[in-house]
């Protein structure tokens, strides 16, 4: 009987603590918006971080909320954009696709290597101890840490430098903020015009540590009918809202560092 009564205490308070669990659960119980699930379904799941948010769910529940536009979510199809749209009753903003592009043409036998690298073969890592192996301080050490890190698999080194298959690549900007020496941009799809070099290194000194860069000549800023490209910290950058894409500066070159394909 002394055994007996404890327990008979300790079930009916686990009874009476249950029943007002059951209660509060109910009583606090938020009900999750339904279209969260709906919408996430229809992301792209690569939980990349592009949009800004902690992954898709996050992100998913802030398009629900109205605190973003689904559109942010570069790597989710139009259709799946406007399906979302439908599921929320609202207009979804357009603007052009982006994509990346590393600007840098300095291959293995075009940029000149000043040390051996032995390290881990990172990029963050070699940025960290010495820099890799390349002279210059501006270029892709071609280690692949944008590569690795691409959600999408749009990213390879091919001759140490990284390269974008803008096929795949959706312009989330992951290797953007991954790259360490910042020789990854966002740029328009539809752009046919780019400078491949990022060194602000002086015209005398590339020369001497890559074939492929820029050396500052102005000619090609000079020679644009549109005034897009122009030389600031010794290289060229070209304003992508006034570039018509007419080839002229990529001709002019004379180093032919400025890619051009026809539309």
């Amino acid at each position: 009987m002394e055994i007996l009564t404890p327990i008979l205490v300790l079930g009916s308070l686990g009874v009476v603590f249950g029943a007002l669990l059951g209660v509060a659960a109910k009583a606090l119980r938020v009900d999750k918006d339904e279209r969260i699930s709906q919408v996430q379904e229809l992301l792209s799941g690569a939980n990349c971080g592009g949009c800004g948010y902690a992954g898709c769910a996050a992100f998913a529940e802030a398009v629900v909320n109205g605190e973003a536009d689904p559109s942010l979510c570069s790597g989710t199809s139009e259709e799946n954009i406007r399906k979302i749209a439908e599921i929320l009753g609202v207009e979804v903003k357009s603007g052009p696709r982006m994509i990346a592009r590393v600007l840098c043409s300095g291959t293995c036998q075009k940029a000149v290597n000043n040390a051996r690298y032995e390290g881990i073969y990172d990029c963050i890592a070699a940025a960290r101890f010495g820099g890799g192996e390349k002279a210059c301080s501006y270029g892709c050490m071609g280690y692949g840490s944008c590569a690795g890190a691409c959600p999408f698999g749009a990213i390879s080194v091919n001759d140490g430098v990284a390269r974008v298959d803008e096929t795949i690549c959706t312009g989330c900007g992951v290797c953007v903020a991954t790259c360490p020496r910042k020789v990854i941009e966002l740029v328009p799809a539809a752009q046919n015009t780019f400078v491949l070099c990022s060194s602000k290194e002086k015209g005398a000194a590339m020369k001497n540590i890559c074939s492929a860069g820029c050396i500052g000549c102005k000619i090609c800023e000079k020679n644009c009918p549109e005034d897009a490209i122009h030389v600031t910290d010794n290289v060229a950058h070209i304003d992508y809202d006034k570039c018509t894409g007419c080839g002229i500066c990529a001709e002019k070159c004379p180093k032919k560092i400025i890619g051009y394909r026809k539309a």
